[in-house]
């Protein structure tokens, strides 16, 4: 069994962050949904484009694109987690992920709007090589860390890569800005900045692929095939999951205001680029502001959970968000808009940092299945993805707006808000039977 809480172990597993995340702020939040706004946007089709033989608007395509690689995602995970804790490698997985995410990367250098086809299946399997490697990256936590210490190391993992993702973010900035300086274009940078990223992220991934342990087997001896022995595993660890009244009750919240979260993300920069009309620098200079705000929230986040408990501190980030969406669809100027952004990098990283750590405290500790028991975390944030961008793309079809989605993200919100005060009664219940059954 790994020895927990080690400096040095911990501050590899949160390298893995700060390699990714590069990709999530640059592919699918500034950079990249900028440049393809600027390239499938024209005077003869506008801002519809075809894809494959069919006429699509080119921002609800992306999130399209999205949804279907989060989608092919929640119907692998839980079986590729299973055979993971079933064969004890799940650092295999993660080297595997990580390798095809950031080559996908590289190959967007290519992307221009000649090839807008093979753009998106790019940015698609760019996609699933980050949700994949993330599944197994999050199981480590538990394995790495004491109940006590996880909410401040899962905040460190977000810290490390908000700070990752900003700096390659800031040397991407540069080439954009002053693409004359380095004999570029400003379309040419951009398509660097995907190169970029790709060569980041395998970079950084290597200094926790070199110390992380690369998982313990819960198979005494293999003589099942791996697929059988993965689903034998998924049963079991659904199977325990029933047995989990707290963490039955947290998956269903986390779901609803994930949909929200996740979605406002990977959609705030295409919003502000197409209701606003926000060039492509004023649009990193923003995102740039929430990942520096992000770090103090992350930070925030987890020193109130330490005072008032996880589940409180998640139903006032919640209120918050609901807040944020209602004030996004009233957002008509640049100023309104970043002062909304503001909020939302105060709350995007203790939220997500908080429900890593609260999911993984309703956990039983020191398993070995943890791949297969975050399979599930993971599956539900995925699910959350898809159902989140692919609402928010239909009512932009059917509306040809993207102000009345983000109502309905609002609506997502308050769904969550509801179930999280019955996990917060729960919760309580469980402590109060608790502190009467140890009289």
């Amino acid at each position: 069994m790994q020895e927990k809480n080690q400096p040095k172990t911990i501050r590899a597993w949160a390298m893995f962050d700060w390699a990714n995340s590069a990709y999530n702020l640059v592919i699918t939040t500034t950079v990249f949904p900028a440049y393809y706004v600027a390239i499938t946007t024209n005077a003869a089709n506008g801002n519809r484009v075809n894809f494959f033989g069919f006429s699509v608007i080119n921002t609800a395509l992306q999130d399209y694109a999205l949804a279907a690689a989060y989608l092919v995602m929640v119907l692998l995970l839980p079986i590729l987690s299973s055979i993971a804790d079933y064969r004890g490698n799940k650092k295999v997985f993660m080297q595997f992920f990580t390798a095809l995410g950031s080559l996908a990367c590289c190959s967007l250098f290519l992307v221009n709007e000649q090839n807008i086809e093979w753009g998106i299946v790019a940015f698609a399997i760019a996609a699933i090589g980050y949700a994949g490697g993330f599944v197994f990256y999050n199981s480590y936590l538990p394995e790495i860390a004491t109940l006590d210490m996880q909410d401040k190391v899962s905040a460190k993992g977000f810290t490390y890569g908000y700070i990752g993702s900003v700096l390659l973010q800031i040397i991407c900035f540069v080439f954009i800005l002053m693409p004359g300086t380095f004999g570029l274009t400003k379309g040419s940078a951009s398509q660097l900045s995907f190169l970029l990223v790709g060569i980041w992220w395998i970079g950084f991934a290597l200094i926790p692929f070199s110390v992380l342990p690369k998982g313990s087997p819960n198979a005494q001896s293999h003589h099942q095939n791996i697929i059988k022995g993965g689903f034998v595993e998924l049963s079991n660890v659904w199977a325990k999951i029933q047995r989990m009244p707290l963490l039955k009750r947290f998956l269903p919240s986390f779901f609803f205001y994930s949909m929200g979260v996740q979605t406002i993300m990977l959609v705030a920069t295409s919003f502000a680029a197409k209701e606003l009309g926000m060039p492509t620098e004023a649009l990193i200079k923003i995102i740039l502001i929430i990942q520096v705000v992000a770090i103090a929230g992350a930070t925030i986040m987890s020193r109130l959970s330490d005072k008032y408990g996880n589940v409180r501190v998640l139903i006032f980030v919640v209120l918050l968000w609901i807040g944020i969406c209602i004030a996004a669809y009233f957002t008509t100027t640049a100023t309104h808009f970043y002062i909304v952004a503001i909020f939302v990098g105060l709350v995007m990283g203790g939220i997500q940092s908080l429900s890593r750590s609260t999911y993984s405290k309703y956990l039983p500790q020191n398993i070995p299945d943890t791949a297969s028991f975050f399979s599930f975390y993971d599956v539900t944030e995925k699910l959350a993805i898809v159902g989140g961008l692919f609402s928010f793309g239909f009512i932009e079809q059917l509306t040809g707006s993207m102000r009345n989605s983000t109502l309905v993200l609002g609506l997502f919100f308050v769904v969550g808000l509801l179930l999280l005060f019955s996990l917060f009664a729960a919760e309580n219940k469980a402590k109060k039977n608790a502190e009467f059954s140890a009289r």
